[in-house]
Formats: structure tokens, C-alpha cells, sequence
């Protein structure tokens, strides 16, 4: 595939392609029509393009010049996205803190099979009690994952020697005194796109198989500061594109004959077969509620800009998020509590205060909360449990105010822009085609798509964009809310608030025919994940969905 060197991202370079022409070869009129005509301009006459040639023969240089440079994957672009229409959309207090500990008191049975279901919280208190040392803790999460990996294929590179060496030195610091908080001890898996020095970080596909970065992501570096331990780099479909990678396809564990959805794949199903207490994933476009939704895990996005993405992977920089995947609300805030420090090696980092408190249980009398009435009236694949999830929000005590969301314009195609510029030199050298899927929906056909789009289109998309960021806090102030509801699969507020910024939280509502979780998903203001996670953590409390647990794990 070497041919694909003739690629350029302008009008001159698709004429190349429509034409066959070489580069030496001057354009012609009729070239320019042809692909004036694929690109669906309608404005140019033949003085016109006679006018045009010229300078379409100088970007035709240009763009090929660029094709060649070398930009490594983290270089950011000088554009910066924000979510934030006004200062008021951001916390006041601008200082990042969590709970001192977990509660004091807890009665937690000793037996290896069941310590592997507590949530983070309580395993922060079993640690603080010094009831089992991080040592052991780690040592049983580390043989579960070696245990469970040849059937979940949920694991790209084990962590151990990090790991050990991490536990010990937090149970010395424990028996001096020394307490980092609830999260001191905990052992974790990491989205294999995330760098750890001294260890792969593969992106999940072939091309990148032994590529090592020797920086520890920023989110890495917040949980050793927390105490938390890196066990696993767990897999994510290639390049952040479903549950396929290079060595398998990640498997749900309620049903390992299928896949855990993607992208955030092997943390979906590490954390709901019991292999680690919570998993680092990200998302773009779903990658942290879909497999979530799929494994029956509580997954966390948070607001784009909260957690820096310094030693990650770049897809798309204006839409990428790093969020947590856990068993329960309470603990999906405790770790957002310890990885959203302002990090300004992210271009796109925002300085925004979050100071997460556990969630009280109760619910004040009268506290509103949207539903997203139009889609969850309809007939979906979720409706039933949905249904069931609205009733007990109100049993609750919550007031559910009808909203609907604006209509989303159609500008997807900004996330495959970024992603091929991301990717420029991969699909350039033909290494795509390495990617284990290559089917018309997978990132190789969707990158080379994506040069076709142009700039002046990119543009209009992201002034749309910011039409529809206005019309989303118009949705939030007009009806007096903080947080609504929305079915978590087959609703367009996954897209919307992916482009806006917003953070969500999917929490397990029931099962479906198949035997396989459901989840319902509360969304939430800019920065508004403590209201958020208060929501999913009273609704968890009285549902109890959360408490499942696929068998044979």
C-alpha cells in the first residue's frame, strides 16, 4: 500500500486519487471538477477554477509536505476545546480533595472468596484496620487476573513487579503511621493506553505491540500518590475502537461467549469478574458506557478537562475523557477524587475544584432531576428497566421533571477527523492494514475517509458544536436541574454530551433476556459529578443491581 503516500487531506490531493495522475503532472480543470463534485461544491464555474489552480497546486505541495513530517501522538494541536460557556460553570473552590478514609467500622469476612467483591470503600477500611496487608491484597488480585485471563482475555501486560514493590512500601508506611487514604493499598488495572514506565503500552493493536513510552501517565502518577497499586495493563479494542485487539477479543464475563463492548474493554470486565477493585478507562464517543452497560459495572465520565490526559493516548483531542470503572457510585467519585488534579502537560486541562464527599444516602424531599421523556417513552431495548429505575427514583423522593435535549446536529465526523490526523503516519505507511479489523465501520476505512472531509467543513462542525454547548446549559438552567435521566444505549445524549462536555455516570439496573446487565445513565451539569454520583449512589442503595455477580468468578 505503499501508493497511499500520494494521500494529501485538500481538494488537490483527492484529484490524485480521482485522476491517477502523477505528481509531476500539472492539475487540469476538468481534474478540479471531478473533484469539486465528490466533495459537494457547487460554486465553481470554469473561470473560477482556472482562477483556482494555482493555489490549489501550492496546497497540493503544501499538504503533502505535511503528510510526511514526522508528529509524534502527543503533540497537541494549538486549537484548545473548553466545555466552559461562562465563569460560572466553574467551582469556586478551586482545590481537589476526597474523603480523609473510609468508615471506621466494618465487619468483612476473611475468606479469599469473598474479599474480591468488596468495593473500594470497604477494602479501604479492611486496610486501614490492617485486617490484611497490601501485600496480600495484591498477591490475590494479581492471581486472579492470571487465573481468569486465558478465558476473559481481559490483560495485556501484568504489572507484577511494580506492584509488589508498591505494597510493600505502603505497608511500611502503614506501620509507621503514614495513611495516603481509602484508596492506601487498592490495587487497579489501567487502559493499555495509558504509559507506566518500564512497561508496554500497546494501544491494543499490532502496530504498536512493543511500543514502550517512558513517562507514567498523569493519571497513574495521581494514584501512586493516593496509594493505589498498578497491576494490569488491561486491553481496549485497537486504538480505542471496540473489544477487539491484537491478541483476542475481551469477553463479558456473563457471558464469555461474547464480547465486553469497547473500547474500555478489559476494565469493563476486569472490575465485574472481581479481577480488580476499580479500572482506569476513557472515553470518546462511549468507550466507558458501553462496556459498562455490557458487564454490569458503574462507569464514570467525567466533564471533558477534569482529568488530564497527559501519557495517553490522543484519538480525538477536543473529545477524549479519562474516567473510572468501579462496582459502585461511591467509589467511582472516590478515584475521580484522586486522578482530577489540574495538569497543565494536558493543552486541554481545565483548573476546576472538586471536593467529593461520600454520598449521604438520603435524599432532600422535593430535589429535582430531569428525564429525558421523548426517548424514554419510546420502545427500546431498556425500556422495561428503565421504567422500573424512573418509579424508584421517585419512591426515592426525587421529583422527575420531563426535559428533552436539542437536536443534535450531524458532526461526528469532527471525532474521525481528529482521529486520522492523530493516525496520519499509520495510515500513510500502509500499517493499517495490521489492524485486526478492517471491515467499513473500523478505524482503517475510517481514517482514510476522514481525509476527505474539509477543513472549511471541520470548522462549520465545531461552530455547530458550540451552538449546541449553549443549548445544553439552556436545558440544565431552564428547568432548575443539576442532573437527568437517560436510557444509557440508543439515545442521543451519548453523542451530545460527548460533544458538549458533560459528565455521566452509568449505574446497573437490571438484566435482559440474555442474561446479560442493563444500566440506566445520569447526567450531569459542567462539573456537576458530586450531584451525579449522589443520584446513582441513592438509586444503587435502593436497587441493589450493583451487588450481582457474574458466576464461576
Amino acid at each position: 500500500m505503499k501508493n497511499r503516500r500520494l494521500l494529501a487531506t485538500t481538494l488537490a490531493a483527492l484529484l490524485l486519487i480521482a485522476t491517477g495522475m502523477a505528481l509531476n503532472e500539472a492539475l487540469t480543470r476538468a481534474q478540479v471538477a471531478t473533484a469539486a463534485e465528490v466533495l459537494g461544491i457547487d460554486f465553481l464555474n470554469d473561470e473560477e477554477i482556472d482562477q483556482a489552480l494555482p493555489g490549489l497546486e501550492d496546497n497540493r505541495k503544501t499538504m503533502l509536505e505535511l503528510g510526511q513530517a514526522d508528529i509524534p501522538n502527543e503533540l497537541s494541536p494549538a486549537l484548545v476545546f473548553s466545555p466552559v460557556l461562562r465563569a460560572e460553570q466553574l467551582p469556586a473552590d478551586q482545590t481537589v480533595s476526597g474523603p480523609a478514609s473510609a468508615p471506621d467500622m466494618l465487619t468483612v469476612s476473611q475468606k479469599e472468596g469473598s474479599v474480591h467483591w468488596l468495593t473500594v470503600k470497604q477494602l479501604g477500611t479492611v486496610i486501614k484496620q490492617r485486617k490484611i496487608s497490601c501485600r496480600k491484597l495484591t498477591e490475590l488480585f494479581l492471581k486472579r487476573l492470571k487465573k481468569h485471563d486465558p478465558t476473559l482475555h481481559c490483560v495485556i501486560t501484568l504489572t507484577e513487579e511494580r506492584a509488589l514493590k508498591q505494597a510493600d512500601m505502603l505497608d511500611a508506611e502503614l506501620a509507621a503511621g503514614k495513611y495516603r487514604g481509602p484508596l492506601h493499598g487498592i490495587p487497579y488495572g489501567a487502559k493499555d493506553l495509558l504509559a507506566a514506565k518500564g512497561y508496554k503500552t500497546t494501544w491494543g493493536a499490532k502496530p504498536y505491540e512493543n511500543q514502550t513510552i517512558d513517562v507514567d501517565a498523569s493519571v497513574i502518577e495521581q494514584l501512586d500518590e493516593a496509594g493505589a497499586i498498578l497491576v494490569a495493563k488491561l486491553s481496549m479494542g485497537a486504538l480505542a475502537w471496540g473489544d477487539v485487539w491484537y491478541g483476542e477479543k475481551t469477553r463479558n464475563p456473563w457471558n464469555p461467549e461474547t464480547g465486553s463492548s469497547g473500547s474500555s474493554a478489559g476494565s469493563a470486565s476486569a472490575v465485574a469478574a472481581g479481577l480488580v477493585p476499580f479500572a482506569i478507562g476513557t472515553e470518546t464517543l462511549g468507550s466507558i458506557v458501553s462496556p459498562s452497560t455490557v458487564c454490569g459495572t458503574t462507569g464514570l465520565r467525567p466533564t471533558f478537562g477534569r482529568v488530564s490526559r497527559h501519557g495517553a493516548m490522543a484519538l480525538s483531542w477536543t473529545m477524549d475523557k479519562i474516567g473510572p470503572i468501579t462496582r459502585s457510585a461511591a467509589d467511582a467519585g472516590l478515584v475521580l477524587s484522586a486522578i482530577a488534579n489540574y495538569d497543565p502537560r494536558d493543552a486541554h486541562a481545565i483548573q476546576a475544584g472538586f471536593q467529593y464527599e461520600w454520598p449521604a444516602g438520603n435524599v432532600k424531599p422535593g430535589t429535582r432531576i430531569g428525564y429525558y421523556k421523548s426517548r424514554m417513552e419510546r420502545d427500546y431495548a431498556f425500556h422495561d428497566q428503565d421504567s422500573v429505575a424512573l418509579e424508584t427514583l421517585r419512591e426515592l423522593g426525587y421529583e422527575l421533571v420531563p426535559i428533552e435535549l436539542p437536536e443534535e446536529p450531524d458532526i461526528r465526523f469532527v471525532l474521525n477527523v481528529e482521529a486520522a490526523a492523530a493516525f496520519e503516519s499509520l495510515t500513510r505507511s500502509g500499517q493499517d492494514d495490521e489492524l485486526t479489523r478492517q471491515v467499513r465501520n473500523a478505524w482503517p476505512n475510517a481514517f482514510r475517509t476522514a481525509h476527505f472531509v474539509p477543513a472549511v467543513a471541520y470548522v462549520q462542525a465545531n461552530r455547530l458544536r458550540r451552538q449546541l454547548m449553549h443549548d445544553m446549559d439552556k436545558v440544565f438552567e431552564d428547568n432548575n436541574i443539576d442532573v437527568y435521566v437517560n436510557p444509557s444505549w440508543h439515545s442521543n445524549s451519548l453523542l451530545i454530551t460527548n460533544l458538549t462536555g458533560q459528565p455521566c455516570i452509568s449505574v446497573p439496573n437490571g438484566m435482559n433476556a440474555e442474561g446479560t446487565p442493563t444500566s440506566i445513565t445520569f447526567t450531569g451539569k459542567l462539573f456537576g459529578e458530586q450531584e451525579m454520583v449522589n443520584v446513582a449512589a441513592a438509586y444503587q442503595s435502593a436497587s441493589e443491581w450493583d451487588g450481582l455477580h457474574p458466576q464461576g468468578f
